[in-house]
């Protein structure tokens, strides 16, 4: 049964790899659609959704199953709880990417504006967070994690900033409106791809450590060193 278990959990991580490096990619390319005004990869990453909820599904399935089939406990039951948490947050990712490369065509003549207020800035610090959570499951590395965690505030700092810059464009402006308006969806969405990778990082830390941290309470009572993230 032991070895069934190991076999099963196995499995179930590199699915939770695989939806990880398919939600980077789309979201990558979702980003190329926007800052290079591709609509042909905005258009792949519309198509290829269904294959970000498949994967879902497939994970969710899976978890339900070792549940019914086996007994796990301590670690082996903190990674089926953890990639529960992982999925979720990867399919909202995916969401989101979708959401994002929606903007690519109503912002295809304004990528002016958009550097202007360094919404591209905010774009590659996002998706370094991004990456990063999605690293510290792969490698189980909680450095990484609290990194990731420790973060968020940049990114909703900048978050704030940028917000700041679109209403004085669209207040100077009035044919910056309906521009104006599309970047600062994007801009909503980027701040929540930034949370939805800190969930992730908490998850891995719970994982490996088994320590709940949530909305930021108790980083100083965590005994881990973190890198510089962005």
């Amino acid at each position: 049964m032991y070895q069934y278990l190991e076999e099963e959990l196995d499995l179930l991580k590199t699915k939770i790899i695989k939806m990880g490096s398919l939600v980077e990619e789309q979201l990558e390319f979702a980003l190329k659609s926007l800052f290079e005004q591709n609509l042909e990869l905005a258009k792949i990453v519309i198509e290829r959704d269904k294959k970000v909820d498949k994967y879902d599904v497939k994970i969710d399935k899976l978890c339900q199953k070792i549940f019914a089939l086996t007994q796990p406990v301590a670690v082996d039951l903190r990674l089926i709880m953890s990639a529960l948490k992982l999925n979720n947050e990867m399919e909202r990712m995916g969401d989101i990417a979708v959401n994002i490369a929606e903007n690519a065509e109503p912002l295809v003549n304004n990528i002016d504006l958009l550097k202007r207020v360094q919404l591209d800035i905010m774009a590659e610090k996002v998706m370094t967070v991004v990456q990063k959570a999605i690293d510290s499951f792969v490698n189980n590395d909680h450095e990484i994690a609290f990194g990731v965690i420790k973060s968020d505030d940049v990114i909703d700092n900048m978050d704030r900033e940028i917000f700041v810059k679109l209403v004085e464009e669209m207040t100077n402006d009035n044919s910056l409106i309906n521009p104006g308006a599309h970047s600062i969806s994007v801009l909503r969405h980027l701040e929540r791809l930034a949370d939805h990778a800190t969930n992730i990082a908490e998850e891995v830390i719970f994982l490996v450590d088994a320590k709940i941290v949530k909305h930021k309470n108790n980083l100083d009572n965590l005994d881990i060193k973190s890198e510089e993230i962005i």
